[in-house]
């Protein structure tokens, strides 16, 4: 199991080299928007559905809080039953919910912005704004998290790690590789978001935020 631990992340490690310069796609799309406009739409496209398949998964989770906690509060209080791998599994889910939410959170401009700049700016400003963030910061960020991450996954998937009590979940180490999975799935989407702001900087795209809401041609 280790050597296939070795194995497989060490892949992962030069699969990621590989895709780093998909990174400065956004960059090239401002210096060649009109061939490199088609693969860019492309490839948002295959991002943003992998990140709402995610986000399918993290409401599924929170459906599954529901059902487990109520669960383990009749078994609890009625039958006197308690189990330690329900309660893992209620914290399960509800990391699932952000974890595998937030990429799609972004893509939907859900997460809360204290902004009080942004309504004066053209759209163009924001699109510029939004892609320096997203390459500035959120990429950086993610790429952190899975340098910090990748001794912790491997020593986990290595011993196959349980949960804490002896009748809890006997996959640990599934909850602590959805670290990860946020990492690559927020990398992912804001290079999505990026992409779609040298699109909007160089018109090829609009804001649909500053759309108007009324039909017809303008």
């Amino acid at each position: 199991m280790e050597s296939f631990v070795t194995i497989a992340g060490t892949g992962l490690r030069y699969a990621g080299y590989a895709l780093l310069p998909l990174l400065i796609l956004p960059i090239l799309l401002l210096i060649l928007p009109k061939p490199l406009a088609g693969p860019a739409r492309l490839l948002r496209s295959v991002i943003d559905r992998i990140s709402g398949a995610a986000m399918g998964i993290a409401v599924t989770a929170a459906f599954l809080i529901i059902l487990i906690q109520l669960a383990a509060v009749l078994l609890r209080y009625v039958f006197g039953l308690s189990f330690s791998w329900l309660n893992d599994s209620v914290i399960f889910s509800f990391a699932m919910i952000f974890m595998l939410g937030a990429a799609a959170t972004l893509r939907d401009d859900g997460h809360v912005r204290v902004d009080i700049l942004r309504p004066r700016f053209s759209p163009k400003t924001n699109a510029g704004i939004e892609m320096f963030g997203s390459l500035a910061f959120i990429v950086p960020i993610g790429i952190l998290i899975l340098y910090s991450a990748s001794g912790l996954i491997a020593r986990t998937w290595t011993d196959l790690e349980p949960f804490n009590e002896s009748d809890g979940l006997p996959i640990q180490y599934l909850f602590k590789t959805l670290v990860p999975v946020f990492a690559v799935l927020m990398i992912s989407q804001a290079l999505s978001q990026a992409l779609k702001s040298a699109m909007i900087i160089r018109g090829l795209e609009t804001d649909s935020e500053d759309e108007p809401t009324t039909g017809g041609a303008v």
